[in-house]
């Protein structure tokens, strides 16, 4: 019996670097692109689930690979990406410092990497994921700190 097969519904544990799971995070919440997380066939009971942005291109080969959205990998605890309009008012409201667009650039840089920080403590322990042939259920690894 071999390892691999065509059906992606035969992966039990989803593995994800913390710097792909990020960038895919922070992509789609800063950017116009939609990154996934993508697992390639032939598919195990093991996979890696690799960055990769979207294009508008249908796939030639037979079986697909599976997308799997970042979001689906991390749990509500993990607060939404800072927008520099909200940094701004953060800054411009602390009586304790006063604006400017340097400071400004400096506390927003700060607010993404604790954000950033944040990310492996909200990563789910399972996840469902959408394939061709139907929903199957996985754990989830993560490898690395971001």
């Amino acid at each position: 019996m071999s390892l691999e097969s065509p059906d992606p519904t035969v992966v039990h544990t989803v593995v994800v670097t913390a710097d792909d799971l990020t960038s895919a995070l922070e992509t789609n919440r800063a950017s116009g692109e939609h990154a996934v997380l993508r697992i390639t066939p032939p598919f195990s009971g093991r996979m890696r689930a690799r960055l990769h942005v979207e294009l508008d291109e249908a796939y030639e080969q037979t079986p697909e690979p599976v997308h799997i959205e970042p979001r689906q990998l991390v749990d509500d605890s993990l607060p939404a990406y800072p927008r520099p309009a909200d940094t701004e008012d953060e800054l411009r409201a602390d009586p304790e410092r006063e604006y400017s667009v340097e400071r400004h650039r400096e506390y927003h840089a700060s607010a993404v990497e604790q954000w950033r920080e944040q990310i492996p403590d909200a990563v789910t322990a399972t996840a469902t994921v959408e394939t061709p042939t139907g929903p199957t259920t996985v754990d989830v690894s993560l490898l690395g700190n971001s």
